[in-house]
């Protein structure tokens, strides 16, 4: 139940607002408006505001819990103006309840923009009935700044200075609403109202389409201190357990038991090494039962403890839809456990379903409401658990609806428009938990869709049904670059795209093995596709050869080559894992986190950090056997594979035939390349 929190009335009537000291916070209240302005751990603030004075404590949001201690905060109250003085940032409010940020040298760092110089304020409330607002919230722009972050993203930008993003969230489309910007901010919209961000010459503005208070938490810094102030507010990532740094295998799909241990077992023949295999979707009885279908998958004990002697985990696809010849159906619907609607059935997309030619409509359980969690993970835990598998693909949690119809959605948590985009991170907080009482210490999930915070929940990211061509490629760098500076730490793209891909078509071979030297140095490594021949939608689908042996002799030994310098550098990465889970920095880095200072490195799109030490600069461009490589200045670079040394910047064209990637390691760093 809502227990919403009373802001003082004003003290007088005279001026344009009226601002008090609360709390160790600061409180304005004027034009029907109430503002709270708080220090929300070190080197940082929260604000929030609502129409008619109550602000609302239990909204959903990405912050975790109370506010963390902020022992350096001053708040100063001057009458006219308020200050909050919090290490590197100063907040500052007028009496209009405009809120000014300032750095430590109180040189402006971000401003609030009224749209007026009457009305509206920077803040506006556009009713949309019940107490709720269509909510607007600006900022000033200046130039030359850029930002990164704000979740996944096929645009091909890194830095979206000038874009507007959607906040919903959609197949390879993330919304996680947290921006860095290199004038030395971070800032979250704490809000998973439907809505977007536009990044304007003339302005920043957020819109919530439907929400009922204005929300974000703003903090100062250089990147990597952002970053780890942000993990502190929203939740740590867990370290990543050894075996998941390893290969994970996949393609679409393997139909039997038999199938999928034959090519494990061929892995282990070739002495290639394996760590993750995947059983993908369609495995099921019926979508929604969430169990193994014993026709395909006859002794699925049997094969965990195989697969447990090979060194191999299964993971498998677990899917939110419920299909109505689903045997969970009726009860979820008569327990209230589904998403509801607005208007007509609890039926929000078609898909095909075993026993029945044509598709049906079917619905999702409610990830909000702990008591549909409670109910899903024991079918899990009943289902797959108990053979032992413990490994969990998380498909088309958005949840995948279509018509995308959000303002006829009614959660647990709220309406649609309201908390829709919350759906993907409480997905994965069902199975976190779950894993969790059922005494598992390693969780590890692999999702589609996610939002701030997600991460605490041992949540990974992939980068969804995208291309298979290297303007793709070019555009999953930028894409998981973002995701990195959005506090998702554990990522990964389906190796070769999703959407096709010929095994035996030449300039298709050149794309995957590109690709395939790209992603030996994502956080994680998987090889994942629909290949042609394609075959229509529906159980008896498989898609063509998707294993490291089905692209010819001369890939074969290139993705040999990768698939042990993977092995060899993950003892190294876990490192950077465990250093992750502790600082919230994470293990792939664009350039500037490490090297803020070099404006250059602020620009570079194409290259990135693994760690500190390594620089992995990926080729994608179609006969290709050169690229150019920026090596940030601060730093001594050698190649990774000629041992020529480099001073820090400079441009440097490096060498990469078809068997190489450029690589250089930093200042005398020592790794086994």
């Amino acid at each position: 139940m809502n227990h919403p929190s009373p802001i003082a009335p004003p003290e007088k009537p005279e001026g344009p607002g009226v601002l008090r000291e609360s709390g160790g916070a600061l409180e304005w209240h004027g034009h029907l408006e109430s503002l709270r302005l708080e220090p929300w751990g070190p080197d940082a603030v929260r604000v929030r505001a609502v129409r008619g004075g109550r602000l609302h404590h239990d909204l959903p949001g990405a912050l975790a819990g109370e506010a963390p201690a902020s022992p350096q905060a001053v708040v100063k109250n001057e009458g006219t103006v308020g200050r909050i003085v919090n290490g590197a940032i100063t907040a500052e409010i007028t009496d209009r309840g405009i809120v000014r940020f300032l750095r430590a040298d109180g040189s402006e760092l971000l401003s609030e923009q009224p749209a007026h110089f009457w009305w509206p304020g920077a803040r506006l409330y556009t009713p949309t009935g019940n107490g709720y607002h269509r909510l607007e919230q600006r900022f000033a722009a200046y130039d030359g700044e850029r930002i990164y972050g704000l979740g996944q993203h096929q645009h091909g930008l890194l830095d979206q200075k000038g874009a507007t993003i959607d906040l919903v969230q959609r197949n390879a489309e993330v919304t996680i609403p947290v921006l860095l910007s290199d004038r030395g901010y971070l800032l979250l919209w704490n809000n998973p109202a439907i809505g977007r961000v536009e990044l304007a010459v003339n302005g920043t503005r957020w819109v919530a389409d439907s929400a009922r208070q204005f929300d974000y938490w703003i903090t100062a810094g250089t990147p990597a201190e952002t970053l780890s102030r942000y993990a502190d507010v929203t939740g740590h990532s867990p370290e990543l357990p050894e075996w998941a740094t390893g290969f994970w295998q996949c393609k679409l799909r393997y139909r039997t038991q038999d199938e999928l241990m034959a090519v494990a077992r061929e892995h282990k023949r070739r002495g290639l090494p394996l760590s993750v295999i995947v059983n993908d979707f369609f495995h099921w009885t019926h979508l929604g039962e969430w169990k193994l279908d014993p026709a395909e998958w006859p002794d699925p004990a049997a094969m965990v403890r195989e697969l447990d002697e090979l060194g191999v985990r299964l993971m498998v696809s677990v899917w939110p839809s419920v299909s109505p010849l689903s045997e969970n159906h009726a009860e979820l619907e008569r327990r209230g456990l589904l998403i509801g609607t607005e208007y007509g059935p609890m039926a929000h997309a078609e898909w095909p379903d075993k026993g029945v030619d044509s598709t049906v409509q079917v619905a999702f359980y409610d990830a909000t409401n702990p008591e549909a969690r409670d109910f899903l993970w024991e079918r899990i835990s009943e289902n797959y658990l108990a053979h032992g598998i413990k490994v969990w693909w998380l498909d088309a949690c958005e949840p995948e609806i279509n018509p995308g119809h959000q303002a006829n959605l009614r959660y647990h948590a709220g309406p649609g428009l309201e908390v829709g985009n919350l759906y993907p991170r409480e997905n994965a907080r069902t199975f976190h938990e779950g894993m969790l009482a059922a005494g598992e210490t390693e969780v590890v999930t692999l999702n589609r869709s996610s939002w701030a915070g997600a991460q605490r929940y041992g949540a990974a990211l992939w980068s969804g049904d995208i291309g298979t061509d290297f303007a793709t490629l070019r555009d999953q760098i930028k894409a998981g670059l973002n995701v990195m500076v959005s506090g998702i730490p554990w990522w990964t793209t389906d190796i070769g795209g999703f959407h096709g891909g010929n095994p035996d078509d030449p300039a298709y071979r050149e794309v995957i093995v590109r690709w395939f030297q790209y992603g030996a140095f994502c956080p994680l490594f998987r090889l994942h596709g629909y290949r042609e021949p394609w075959m229509p939608l529906g159980p008896e689908m498989t898609g063509g050869p998707n294993e490291v042996w089905s692209y010819g002799e001369e890939a074969y030994e290139i993705f040999s080559h990768y698939l042990h310098l993977r092995e060899r550098l993950r003892p190294y990465l876990q490192e950077q894992m465990r250093h992750t889970a502790e600082t919230g920095v994470p293990p792939m880095r664009p350039l500037f986190v490490e090297f803020p200072d070099d404006p250059a490195a602020w620009e570079v799109q194409d290259e990135f950090l693994l760690g500190p030490d390594l620089l992995v600069a990926p080729v994608t461009e179609a006969g290709a056997r050169s690229r150019t490589v920026h090596l940030p200045a601060g730093a001594e670079w050698r190649c990774a594979w000629t041992g020529e040394v480099h001073p820090g910047g400079t441009t440097v064209t490096a060498d990469a035939p078809i068997d190489r990637i450029p690589l250089y390691l930093r200042d005398g760093a020592r790794l086994p390349i």
